[in-house]
């Protein structure tokens, strides 16, 4: 199924029944972002969200020396978009706007995904390797993760998702504000102890290993039931508590009429692992 998914920079595979691994794949340039890729990462969230083969996603870095050290400065600078000279500041305005939804817009594709989505973090993690994080599920680091909003280094504020999914992730404005303010380098016993990861492996194949291990886990699953859970926790955390329990019983009263539920309380009753049909 690999075969169905070739996009540049990346690589895409199925390490265990109904999981799927997406391997960001520009060492050579500490797998740091130009527009082709995040377009890219774009499409493939949203393959493997619609796809029935898929209940649960990895996300990863090759090599050993970065997540992803960020935006490809060099690149974007010398891209179409940053270059406006000539416009009017109306048009230029609205260029930049029109370029940072669509960025914005490709990077959410991971948080809609109807897939949970498991980040490992690992070397350097900069700028857009938060934004893409916080957009998953659930994050793993390593000892030797190294993090960084980044954004202010460069002369402006971080805008594809940091500065407004950090604040809700850890819930401490004083620590998100010092980090994003600083640009300070912070390691994973601090990532851990603001919640910002659930867990700390030793390097990064044995975080991958726990990885596959939840996500593998979660594929187990009623596919349904993963869906809904995420589809509710993602509203709930942006909604008040009596949007998020209507909202719930909602989705609930079309989601629990499925055999999905009836095999599930099955083979509980009758001490068997339970087989769900794909979604």
């Amino acid at each position: 199924m690999a075969e169905e998914y070739k996009y540049d920079f990346f690589n895409v595979s199925f390490p265990d029944e109904y999981v799927a691994h997406v391997e960001i794949n520009r060492p050579e340039k500490l797998n740091a972002f130009t527009e082709v890729m995040w377009l890219n990462l774009s499409t493939i969230f949203r393959r493997l969200s619609h796809s029935p083969n898929t209940r649960a996603i990895l996300l990863s870095g090759a090599g050993d020396r970065a997540f992803t050290s960020g935006l490809d400065v060099q690149a974007a600078s010398t891209g179409a978009t940053l270059n406006t000279t000539g416009s009017d500041a109306a048009r230029a305005a609205n260029a930049i706007k029109r370029h940072v939804y669509e960025f914005q817009a490709c990077i959410s594709d991971i948080e809609k995904c109807e897939k949970p989505v498991i980040a490992v973090l690992h070397g350097v993690s900069f700028g857009l390797a938060l934004d893409m994080a916080l957009a998953c599920d659930i994050r793993i680091s390593t000892t030797q993760t190294k993090f960084s909003i980044k954004e202010v280094d460069i002369g402006l504020a971080a805008d594809i998702g940091t500065l407004s999914r950090l604040p809700k992730a850890v819930g401490n404005s004083s620590w998100v504000k010092d980090v994003a303010l600083t640009a300070r380098i912070f390691g994973s016993e601090e990532a851990l102890r603001v919640g910002l990861v659930s867990n700390v492996c030793e390097d990064k194949a044995e975080a991958v290993a726990e990885a596959l291990k939840v996500a593998s886990l979660i594929a187990s699953k009623s596919p349904v039931a993963t869906m809904g859970t995420k589809e509710l926790l993602n509203y709930s955390r942006d909604h008040s508590v009596a949007d998020g329990l209507a909202y719930t019983a909602i989705w609930n009263a079309a989601m629990i009429q499925t055999q999905d539920v009836k095999d599930a309380v099955m083979s509980g009753l009758q001490k068997r692992k339970p087989t769900f049909s794909k979604l």
